[in-house]
């Protein structure tokens, strides 16, 4: 049977003292040392060694044996549950290292099955803002559509009296069906499974310039190697709610959003504002991005940009190396995230 920690700890602890014990007691009886069974003053020093080396003999094996319990502590403080690798080191020498391992193993068992469990969230999500967009097309759009057509029809045949009052409505028609448009690319990236992400960034800065919030300057990177579908999804879902964090929240006048590809291969998406800073509490839409991130194993900061503002950075390594150790399946049982989108 395999000793368990708590087993091994213990028998070391008996034997140091049994040791002990027995090297008192050899010298007791072959070396000219004897303790009265009143003790006398010259006897003293005696038992005080004995004892001193006794309580420095245990203090220090149960310092080296207990030494990993610390850094375990440490780590259960430190650990964030969207921040995946963080281990623990186990020398095969100490009492504790199957402890350890366990710890490791329990980490590994939970960041595996949290990163299936959040594919399969972001997947129905992906799906959902799809089956929206297409009703908000073909639904609402197609009836905008026709209202607008039967506007122009009454609007040529009405008196000039309440013609003009027919094309403001025919206006208001025309800027619900524009927004609801809007809306639907939004919810569903189109140009990104047609045009590929550089043209998709590119519409969206341009939406978000023109909803009369900052202005939005671009420097997106064409040619970009080695990202598969689930990453630029990924990238486009944290330029996007970047973006609208910076319109609803940030009080910006400017912002930049700018896409680079490094020699290393690295792609790095920034979003940077010049507004009130960065958030002091994470929401929702931080939170989805950090799980997001986690899916492909990129890093993701959010702090304050030079000079004032919030600063949002993406790096997406290279396929086949990341900045975390488990970073998690890219694909949940059910297929990737554009599969189910």
């Amino acid at each position: 049977m395999s000793r368990t920690p708590a087993s091994a700890l213990y028998w070391r602890i008996l034997g140091i003292n049994g040791l002990i014990f027995a090297v008192g007691t050899a010298a007791l009886a072959v070396a000219p040392v004897t303790v009265s069974s009143f003790v006398l003053l010259r006897e003293l020093p005696v038992l005080v060694v004995g004892l001193a080396v006794m309580m420095a003999a245990n203090a220090i094996l149960l310092r080296a044996s207990l030494a990993p319990l610390e850094r375990l502590t440490a780590l259960m403080a430190r650990l964030d549950s969207l921040r995946s690798g963080d281990r623990l080191e186990a020398g095969r020498n100490g009492d504790l290292f199957h402890l350890v391992d366990e710890f490791n193993a329990m980490l590994d068992r939970l960041e595996a099955d949290r990163s299936i469990s959040t594919a399969v969230v972001l997947d129905a999500q992906e799906a959902e803002r799809r089956r929206i967009a297409q009703e908000l097309h073909d639904e609402i759009g197609q009836s905008l559509t026709v209202v607008l057509l039967e506007l122009k029809s009454v609007v040529n045949r009405a008196p000039d009296e309440v013609a003009d009052e027919l094309r403001n409505v025919q206006e208001t028609v025309r800027s619900s069906l524009d927004e609801v448009r809007r809306v639907a690319r939004r919810l569903r990236p189109g140009v990104l499974d047609d045009l590929g992400l550089t043209s998709a960034l590119t519409a969206l800065a341009g939406d978000f310039s023109g909803t009369g919030g900052p202005r939005v300057t671009r420097r997106v990177q064409t040619g970009l190697a080695g990202l598969g579908p689930d990453a630029e999804l990924v990238i486009y879902r944290i330029a996007q709610e970047g973006l609208t964090n910076v319109w609803r929240h940030s009080g910006a006048r400017n912002a930049e959003l700018s896409l680079t590809q490094d020699d290393d291969g690295r792609v790095v998406l920034r979003v940077v504002d010049d507004g009130s800073g960065p958030p002091t509490e994470v929401g929702a839409g931080i939170h989805g991005m950090r799980e997001r991130a986690m899916l492909i194993g990129a890093q993701l900061t959010i702090g304050p940009a030079n000079g004032g503002g919030t600063k949002v950075e993406l790096i997406v390594p290279p396929r086949g190396a990341v900045f975390s150790c488990r970073p998690g399946p890219l694909r949940s049982p059910g297929g990737s995230l554009r599969d189910r989108s």
